[in-house]
């Protein structure tokens, strides 16, 4: 990997994406071209950015691999022409084995797939507005964590729900991890009452910048997103924010310097200790 810039412009792309390919293309290009316009070297996109649909009957057919899906491609092509890294923050894509995944691609400048990774903890949940969601009814979760290298930074992959999970985040930073990515298109009720302040924990307990893009608004398929993608730096504060669920571009100027300093001042990744217990009461 190359040495780290003094300052790395990124772009978080928020959408309301289509229930269709081709749509969501249309959508998220122009995003894209204006990221890359106002100077981002790494662009990122939200959970779901090639397609959102619900209704897994209608959803599950529509599905490809992910090389073969087209919003994929077009976004391997955007990357080779504008020059820049491309964060699919994740897409809806047909595994080898036949299931379903929800899956993070890096695309690299020359429009390669550098690394991948697939959605650990499937958000299957009742909540108390009585909004239920099984997730894990239409995707296959995955079974490793990833780091990836992009525009001289260290990245560490994750979508949406696995923010509920510190001991996740906590393993991509002991892995060089120094950049938490969390695309996201969180529930309304969820994202008013935990959104903001999950991520700015997971960012201050591991002392890494946290870049959430999401799914914002009310789409096609009927579901209502939260929006209100956030930029945090490792000491916890908001970099930046769309206070909104519209449609839009955040950049922020990351100095990577800060991880180091935010990990030496309150080093919580080198003090953790072993230790045993609790035996649960009975």
């Amino acid at each position: 990997m190359s040495a780290s810039p003094v300052t790395l412009r990124v772009a978080l792309i928020q959408t309301r994406t289509p229930a269709s390919h081709a749509a969501a293309l249309d959508h998220v290009a122009p995003l894209i071209s204006r990221a890359a316009q106002g100077g981002a070297r790494l662009i990122l996109t939200p959970e779901g950015t090639n397609i959102l649909q619900k209704d897994r009957e209608i959803l599950l057919p529509q599905l490809t691999s992910l090389e073969d899906d087209p919003v994929v491609q077009g976004l391997q092509k955007a990357a080779r022409g504008l020059g820049v890294s491309v964060l699919v923050g994740s897409a809806l894509v047909r595994r080898e084995d036949g299931q379903a995944a929800n899956r993070s691609a890096l695309i690299t400048p020359d429009g390669e797939i550098a690394a991948t990774y697939d959605k650990l903890h499937m958000f299957d949940v009742d909540l108390p507005t009585g909004e239920t969601a099984r997730e894990s009814a239409t995707y296959a979760p995955g079974d490793r964590a990833v780091v990836a290298a992009a525009e001289g930074a260290v990245l560490g992959l994750t979508i949406c729900y696995d923010i509920r999970f510190p001991a996740l985040h906590r393993a991509l930073a002991l892995a060089g991890a120094q950049i938490l990515t969390v695309p996201a298109a969180f529930t309304r009720p969820t994202g008013a009452a935990h959104w903001e302040v999950l991520l700015r924990a997971r960012a201050i307990e591991t002392g890494s910048f946290v870049l959430a893009p999401a799914q914002g608004g009310f789409h096609e398929d009927g579901r209502g997103t939260y929006g209100r993608t956030l930029a945090i730096a490792p000491w916890g504060e908001v970099l930046g924010k769309l206070d909104h669920d519209e449609p839009g571009v955040l950049f922020a100027d990351l100095d990577l310097g800060l991880v180091a300093q935010a990990r030496q001042a309150i080093p919580a990744l080198a003090n953790a200790q072993p230790f045993s217990g609790p035996v649960p009461l009975s």
